[in-house]
Order: C-alpha cells, then structure tokens, then sequence
C-alpha cells in the first residue's frame, strides 16, 4: 500500500542522507595507513619496556590493539558520512529539547578554545605556567557569583547532575558539621524540578519526599509545611520548574525551609529565562548551581562535556569542591581542598574549555545583553506557545492562560484520544521534516507530553516553521494516522517496534556482540 506521505508544499522538504556505513572496524583493510608513524628511539624503548615490566600480570598487552587501519581520505569520509546522518542544532530548529536549552554556541569561541595557548596546556603544569587560564577559571567564578548573587562559586563539577551531587554533598557535610547529620535524614523535592536533585539525595542516603503541583501547578506551599520537620536537611527544588512556570512564593518555600533549620538548594537548569531579572541570594537560597553547557552558550554536548557552576553562601564555602583558584595580589595560585571540602567531585580543574566557552561568552553580552537573552527567550516561548495552542489537540496543562517563563510542557493527550496517536509516535514523525522533539522526563505526570524550548536563538520564522510542522504532523493523524505511525520514512534509520526495545534477548550492546548474535545481517 503507498502512503501518502509527501508534505505540504509550504513546509520545508527534507530528507535524511543513508549510507549504510560500516562502523570503522569493519571498514579496516590490514597494512592500510593513514600516517607512518615515527619508529621509536632506542632509549625510549628500553625505558618503556621497564615500565611494562613491572605492571602487575594481565595488564600488559601480549598483542598490539587490533585497530582500524584505513587511509586518511577514506577515514575523512567515514566520519563526514556518520555526520550528514545525524540532527543537531546547527543544521535543524532545534528547540524541541527542552530543558536542554540548546541554544547557538558562537563558533569563535571554538577558535578560542583551540590556540595552543590552551589546547597544549596541561593540568599538572606550574601554576606559574598557567596564569592566564587561572586567571579566566577566577573571573568566570566572580561573574557566576554576581549573575548568582552568591558570595563564592566553584566550576569544579562536569556536569548538571555532578553539581547537584555536589550540592547535597555540601548540604550533608555542613549538617555533619553542626552535629545534625544523624537527625536530619530527608530531602523535600517537587515533581518538576529535574530528576537528578531526587536521584542525587537518595544516592548520598537520604529519604526523599516529592510533592507534586496545586491544582493551578503551582508548587504546593503548604503542601511543604506540612512535610517540613525537624529531620528535613534541605529543599532542592528547580525553578522555573519543567513546566515553564516559575513559583511565585519562591521565598517563601525557603523561608519555611529555614524555619526548620533546613537548607535550601536551587537547581537552576532553567536559568535561561530570568537571567539579569532574579537571582538565588534575593530568594535567600544557600546554594545553587547553573549548566554552564546549556545557559552560558557552550555546546550542549548530550552527555558531555558538560560544565556545572556550584553557588554558595559564605556560611557554606568551605564545603565547596576542590581544589580552588585563589587570586594573591595580581597571581593566580591552586589551593587543595580545605578540611571541610567535600574534596574533588572530578579530576583537576573542572572542563577548562567549557570555562573559556563560557568567559567569552559572557564578556560578549555584558549585564545587559545577559538581560536581553532572558527577555528573548520569554519572549520566544511564548510567542511558540501561542502558535502550538492553536493546534487542535495540543494543550498546555496547569496555570490556564497564564505566561510561562522559557519552555513549555505541552501535552498531546487531546489529540491521542480522537486519534489514538500518540505522542512519541508524533516525535518520530517530526524527524521526517528535519525537526523532533523530547517528551518528558518518567514518569509522565503530563500526558502524552511533549517539552519545547526555543531559547533566544531563533527567529520568528524558525519558530513558526516548527509550529507549521507539527500542525501538519497533527493534521496527518486525523487524516492518514499510518503515516505517522510508520514512520520515520525520510530518515537514515526505519521505523523500530519496542518489542526489539523491551526483549533482552535481541539486545547487542557492542558491535561484537551484534555480529555475535545477528551473523547474517553483518554487511548486508
């Protein structure tokens, strides 16, 4: 049967590069090179044969690494192939992940980050050696404690969910300190904020108490009150929340944190939209942190490298992470971790280049321009939220008719009951058109979910060709809903069932094991 799959004319045409590449180790072809390498000296060699000598048995190679041997243009062309079958966001209008805040990460800053001056740096090197990257790692902490309004920042953690480790770390370490470790044994966090502060409190022991939105979505104040107690060690809450909707009584859920004697850490992921507009010290947080990799215009590297901003009142310093730059007149020096520390959550200094990214990014734009990047991407999302909301069978659930910060968590539920299409099936199908979108985070509070971020990035037409794109994905699920359950039909990979997904059996987590497993579809 042929379905009717072409669309409109009025939106963009797209369709996916498939090369069916090999993974590069089937692409090998023995005594192959792409460079000769140098032949080692005979001292270098002897001194490197004491030193596998004495590695302990059975860490010593017998054999030489079987790696892929392949000439240089044909390995140019492996990796430039792989690339054309991927979206991202320098090639799609990218704002359908959202959380993720995947803005445009200026491609100067990546000439930047690649000067020797830096790129042939080491992380062990003198000090003395290294005053201008010490330099840029104490600025940049200076200007995340002022956009913060908090008295000391560490950009040690790589990563969000390592600076939210580090946060309970700190918050732990600091009751222990006081003689309350033992007693305050619970964490109160809500629904909407992001995962990790649950994930990262019961992973360093606590008992976590989630509470989930009033009947407008709102955060529950007095939900919390009637949680907080005596054994409460902090809130972590994220704000705005995933919803896009930012808690007005921000004060005074931490002012009933401290009530009990409580700390309170603001996860601020979402940062996005209220840069420049409000800061964790005016809601009298005690500690904080940002995503340096998705507000301060690094590369959202979707997994790495990551880059998190640890904020902290003067009360909780010494607990911050180590070790720190400290600045001695007009010189830079390295201090290790003090007593009270929760020491090292990574290796050295953090992701120096992430740091240098989001230096000059910030030196670009100044105050105001910090400013202006919130006041657009408010402006960006709810310009996009008004567009989506015109697409019968989309909804925005919680806070009706009220403004939301910079992402919306919308939800397809509507539509899914008129046509039993549901929302990841709709994801898939955006892919067709060069777009797609994420859900949500499990479990899905919000039905049939669908979370949208545009950031400050993006035009309006950007913007409104995404819209037109789902509008017509919606449209396509009331007229000819196959399309968009079979799909993807114009992208590098075919539409996979979850049976495949949910069968361990017909799992093959390395390409070894899939050869292992699936011998006959090996270069077919």
């Amino acid at each position: 049967m042929s379905l009717p799959i072409a669309p409109k004319p009025a939106i963009r045409r797209f369709h996916q590069a498939r090369w069916d590449e090999p993974v590069i180790f089937e692409l090998s072809t023995p005594g192959e090179r792409g460079v000769l390498v140098t032949p080692i000296e005979p001292g270098v060699r002897d001194a490197v044969g004491d030193v596998v000598a004495d590695l302990p048995e059975g860490l010593a190679r017998r054999t030489p690494p079987a790696l892929p041997e392949m000439g240089q243009m044909r390995v140019l062309k492996h990796y430039l192939r792989l690339s054309q079958e991927n979206l991202g966001a320098d090639l799609n209008v990218d704002v359908g992940q959202g959380t993720c805040t995947m803005k445009y990460a200026p491609k100067v800053n990546e000439r930047i980050i690649t000067t020797p001056k830096l790129a042939a740096m080491h992380p062990l090197q003198d000090p003395a050696d290294a005053q201008g990257a010490l330099e840029i790692i104490w600025r940049t902490e200076r200007m995340m404690a002022e956009i913060s309004g908090m008295d000391e920042v560490s950009l040690h953690t790589q990563g969000g969910s390592a600076a939210i480790w580090a946060n309970i770390a700190m918050i732990r370490a600091f009751h222990e300190a006081n003689g309350e470790g033992e007693q305050r044994r619970e964490v109160v966090t809500t629904i909407f904020s992001h995962p990790s502060n649950a994930a990262a409190a019961k992973a360093a022991g606590y008992d976590v108490i989630t509470l989930h939105p009033d009947a407008d979505g709102y955060p529950d104040l007095a939900a919390l009150k009637r949680v907080l107690s005596s054994r409460t060690a902090a809130i972590m809450v994220t704000n705005p929340e995933d919803t896009g909707i930012y808690n007005p009584a921000i004060r005074e859920w931490v002012d009933a944190a401290h009530g009990v004697g409580a700390l309170a850490s603001y996860d601020q992921a979402n940062a996005n939209g209220i840069l420049g507009i409000t800061r964790a010290r005016d809601a009298g947080f005690d500690v904080c942190h940002f995503n340096v990799h998705k507000t301060f215009g690094t590369p959202h590297g979707s997994g790495g490298p990551g880059t998190g901003a640890n904020a902290v009142s003067a009360a909780l310093a010494p607990f911050l992470p180590g070790p720190r730059v400290v600045r001695e007149g007009d010189r830079y020096s390295v201090r290790e971790a003090g007593p009270l520390s929760i020491g090292a959550i990574g290796p050295f200094h953090g992701v120096v280049p992430n740091i240098v990214r989001a230096y000059a990014w910030i030196m670009a734009l100044g105050a105001d321009g910090l400013r202006a990047v919130a006041e657009t991407a408010v402006l960006n999302n709810n310009y996009l939220m008004k567009r989506i909301l015109e697409i019968p069978g989309a909804s925005a659930p919680y806070a009706t008719g009220r403004r939301r910060i910079e992402q919306v968590r919308y939800s397809w539920q509507e539509l899914f009951e008129q046509t039993g299409v549901g929302s990841e099936e709709i994801g898939v199908r955006a892919s067709d058109f060069g777009m797609h979108y994420w859900t949500s985070h499990h479990p899905y509070v919000v039905p049939q979910p669908f979370t949208l971020e545009p950031t400050e990035s993006y035009s309006k037409a950007e913007l409104d060709e995404y819209a037109d794109v789902l509008a017509e994905i919606a449209r396509e699920a009331r007229e000819t809903p196959e399309v968009v359950r079979t799909a993807p039909h114009n992208q590098t990979v075919h539409h996979t069932h979850h049976d495949d997904l949910d069968d361990p059996d017909r799992w093959a987590i390395t390409w070894r094991a899939y050869r292992r497993k699936y011998p006959d579809a090996v270069g077919a």
